[in-house]
């Protein structure tokens, strides 16, 4: 069974942006680590695996993800403050869409208060 736990664990032995692994491969090894190895992975199976990851993040982990390094646990400050950035772009990428699609200005949709001459 895939836990918060278990991909700890498995995490634990990614640390570092040179340490990082796919998500494949994560799952893969927590699933290995579950007893039930199998390569590829399933769909489900990363989906749970991104949850937890999700939940170790609100949880105060500092597990960090990047298409170019893969998941992994923040070796330095720097590493996190990288992760940080990234998920701040990808927020602020899907606000900036969602105020298109609404058709009104960013600041408007964050609730931030307009001035009119």
């Amino acid at each position: 069974m895939i836990t918060l736990d278990r991909v700890l664990d498995v995490l634990s032995r990614h640390v570092g942006a040179l340490s990082g692994c796919s998500i494949e491969q994560l799952t893969y090894e927590v699933t290995r680590a579950c007893g039930m190895s199998h390569y590829p992975t399933s769909e489900g199976e990363q989906r749970k695996v991104r949850k937890i990851v999700s939940e170790l993040r609100e949880a105060g982990i500092a597990v960090c993800a990047h298409p170019k390094t893969g998941y992994f646990i923040a070796e330095t400050a720097g590493e996190l403050e990288a992760c940080c950035n990234f998920l701040r772009s990808r927020a602020m990428h899907s606000l900036t869409l969602e105020s298109r699609l609404r058709k009104i200005a960013l600041g408007e949709l964050l609730g931030q208060l307009r001035i009119t001459a």
